[in-house]
C-alpha cells in the first residue's frame, strides 16, 4: 500500500519528463538532434505553464532564458511611447523566444503574454551556451531563425512604408492560404492584434473585410474563418 505514491510519483515524473523531450523535438533548432542528445537537453528543462491573459516577460525584465511553446500560443508585443501596442508575432507549439538570452545578457524589448492556457519549457542562458559549444549545428539554427525573422520584419516595414491597407490585409490572407494550403484562413489572432500586426485598425479591417466579401473575393465564416473565393484578385489589389 505505502509503495502506490512512489510508483504514482514515478509515472507522474516519466510522464513530465516525455513531454518536455517531445517539447524539445518539434523546435527546429533541437530537431536534428539524436535521441541520447535531445535527453541531455531535456534534463536541463524547467517547464512552465501560464494562463490566458498571463505575462510571460515583460519589457525591461533581463532576459536570461529560452522559451519554447509546447502546447497553447503567446503573443509577442511591443508599446510605443504613446502606449499603443504593436503585435510583433504570435509564438504557437514549436515556436521559441528569449534566444538573445543565448549570446549575450541583456533585456527584453518587448512582452510576451499567453493567448491562451500555454505549456512553455525554458533553458537557462548557461545550459544553452554549454550547449551551444557541444552541439554548434545549434547555433546554426538560431542563425537561421534570425535570417527568417529579420527578412520577415524587413517586408513588414517595406509594407507598411509602400502599401495601403487594403493591400495588407489582402497580402495577410493571401500569405496565410499558403502557409496552411488551403483556401480557407483561420486567423490567429483577435481582429485588435491583427490591426496592430498590419499597421491599422480594427475598424479598418471589418470593413475590408466587408468589402472583399460584397466583391464576391471572400467569405467570412464567423468572426477568426476566412474563405478565400478568388486569390487573384486579392493578389490584385
Amino acid at each position: 500500500m505505502e509503495q502506490e505514491p512512489m510508483q504514482c510519483a514515478s509515472c507522474a515524473h516519466a510522464e513530465s519528463d516525455h513531454a518536455q523531450e517531445m517539447c524539445i523535438s518539434i523546435v527546429p533548432i533541437f530537431n536534428h538532434l539524436d535521441d541520447a542528445e535531445l535527453r541531455e537537453i531535456v534534463r536541463t528543462v524547467v517547464p512552465r505553464q501560464v494562463m490566458r491573459g498571463e505575462t510571460v516577460y515583460s519589457a525591461g525584465e533581463t532576459s536570461d532564458r529560452l522559451y519554447i511553446v509546447h502546447k497553447g500560443r503567446v503573443k509577442i508585443y511591443r508599446l510605443s511611447d504613446n502606449g499603443k501596442e504593436q503585435l510583433v508575432r504570435i509564438l504557437g507549439p514549436g515556436d521559441f523566444t528569449g534566444e538573445l538570452a543565448v549570446f549575450n545578457e541583456t533585456v527584453h524589448d518587448s512582452y510576451a503574454e499567453a493567448l491562451e492556457k500555454t505549456e512553455l519549457c525554458t533553458l537557462g542562458r548557461r545550459d544553452l551556451q554549454s550547449f551551444l559549444l557541444k552541439y554548434p549545428t545549434i547555433s546554426l539554427r538560431i542563425m537561421d531563425e534570425f535570417a527568417r525573422r529579420l527578412g520577415h520584419s524587413e517586408k513588414q516595414a517595406a509594407s507598411f512604408a509602400t502599401e495601403p491597407a487594403d493591400t495588407r490585409i489582402a497580402m495577410y490572407l493571401a500569405e496565410r492560404s499558403d502557409e496552411l494550403n488551403s483556401p480557407t484562413v483561420r486567423l490567429p489572432m483577435t481582429r485588435k492584434d491583427l490591426a496592430s500586426h498590419l499597421g491599422t485598425t480594427p475598424e479598418t479591417i471589418s470593413r475590408k473585410f466587408a468589402e472583399f466579401e460584397d466583391a464576391g473575393w471572400i467569405r467570412q465564416n464567423g468572426q477568426k474563418e476566412i474563405e478565400i473565393l478568388d486569390m487573384d484578385a486579392l493578389l490584385l489589389i
